[in-house]
């Protein structure tokens, strides 16, 4: 770790002092903030990946037991809620927020079925592995992305099993963010274990 993040967190000291905990913050507003005359950018939904199923070529055989549409598809994809860029390095990170809600007090745990924790899973398949890793420049063993969970879902605890169950271990790409007023713990997150993804 060098001077960037020395100067981030100089900065965050800086600025998170001011930030009001009595306001919920976004994501997005936290890191464009601090990231404000730096060489790391936050933005948001990057179109990168918006065709990427469109250029998968299917044999013929195949295409003879499904239903093509006369109208060609021209989007078809994935579409990260942000994208973290370091300019110099040219390495960046795919963040995904997922908001759902969970077992918690008073609540009965059919609260918890809802199935956003699952749908992040295709980030660890091995096509989306390649071709993130691929722009990202950023190499294995390490993930090219970083899921933040909100909500509810955060403190149930068959949903938080499940996560820390699939995440084996790794830390580095999973952030329970559980109280939005408070963004340090987030921020913190993000010096410690994604800057370092991105150098």
């Amino acid at each position: 770790m060098g001077s960037i993040e020395n100067s981030l967190r100089r900065k965050w000291q800086d600025y998170g002092g001011r930030m009001a905990a009595n306001a919920e913050h976004s994501f997005y507003e936290v890191f464009h903030n601090l990231f404000q005359d730096s060489e790391l950018e936050i933005i948001k939904n990057p179109k990168q990946f918006n065709n990427i199923y469109t250029e998968v070529q299917l044999d013929q055989e195949e295409l003879n037991q499904i239903y093509v549409p006369q109208k060609p598809i021209n989007k078809h994809g994935i579409k990260p809620d942000f994208l973290i860029r370091n300019n110099d390095s040219g390495k960046e990170i795919y963040i995904e927020i997922k908001r759902q809600d969970g077992w918690v007090e008073n609540k009965k745990r059919s609260a918890g079925r809802g199935n956003a924790h699952e749908r992040l899973c295709k980030y660890f398949t091995p096509g989306l592995l390649k071709l993130m890793r691929e722009n990202s420049g950023i190499n294995p063993p390490e993930y090219p992305f970083w899921i933040v969970f909100q909500g509810d879902i955060t403190r149930d605890i068959c949903r938080v099993r499940e996560i820390r169950f699939w995440f084996d271990g790794n830390d580095t790409n999973l952030t329970f963010w559980r109280d939005t007023f408070n963004p340090k713990p987030l921020v913190n997150h993000f010096l410690s274990k994604i800057l370092p993804l991105l150098e």
